[in-house]
């Protein structure tokens, strides 16, 4: 087994935002091997995210974050259970970035069931309509137009986008990861983004 150096603990540190020694452990576990070991952590801090839903959260913070001199503002809430962790430097940082995220990439909604149905109504015609216009059977268009649909869910729902600081991880796996390092149910309520002249 290769010996675990203090570079790698801090490269995998770097990459995934975990403590020193669950990344220790995790290397040890994927014998040094370090995509593996993101996995590893990912899937700890998924397991315990799961063990943290439906306690109640009733702390956290409103987070407002301004763009391009004025153009673009972000509002958003994140709650968490306990005062103590609200006051976190890790918390208050992940709220800011998730604002940060919201101006840059502005989501339709959270999650795919979020979207109103005019949009995904529409969208589902555009989608057909092109299927159509490329000639493409009759029979494929359902297929056709839900693969398309997913696609769509996945680049304008906030919990489905690549986060902008780290493409390597979902905003999903962001919120799992911090959830894992807090030890606390969190969760993104809710957000609203202001665009001049829109």
């Amino acid at each position: 087994m290769t010996a675990i150096s203090a570079a790698m603990v801090k490269q995998l540190r770097e990459k995934t935002g975990a403590g020193m020694m669950d990344c220790k452990q995790a290397l040890a576990e994927c014998d040094t091997d370090m995509d593996k070991a993101v996995d590893f952590l990912r899937k700890k801090g998924l397991a315990t995210a799961q063990k943290r839903a439906g306690r109640v959260m009733s702390e956290g913070m409103v987070e407002s974050y301004i763009h391009m001199g004025g153009k673009i503002g972000v509002m958003v809430e994140i709650n968490c259970e306990t005062d103590f962790v609200a006051k976190t430097d890790n918390f208050k940082e992940f709220v800011k970035n998730i604002a940060m995220h919201i101006a840059a990439t502005n989501p339709v909604g959270i999650l795919p069931e979020d979207v109103p149905e005019d949009i995904v109504n529409k969208e589902k015609e555009i989608y057909r309509a092109q299927a159509l216009e490329m000639g493409k059977p009759e029979k494929m268009l359902d297929k056709i137009t839900e693969g398309k649909l997913n696609k769509f869910f996945k680049e304008s729902c906030l919990m489905n986008q690549p986060y902008v600081k780290n493409p390597d991880l979902s905003i999903a796996d962001y919120l799992n990861e911090m959830i894992g390092k807090t030890g606390e149910n969190i969760t993104i309520k809710r957000f609203s983004r202001f665009q001049l002249g829109e």
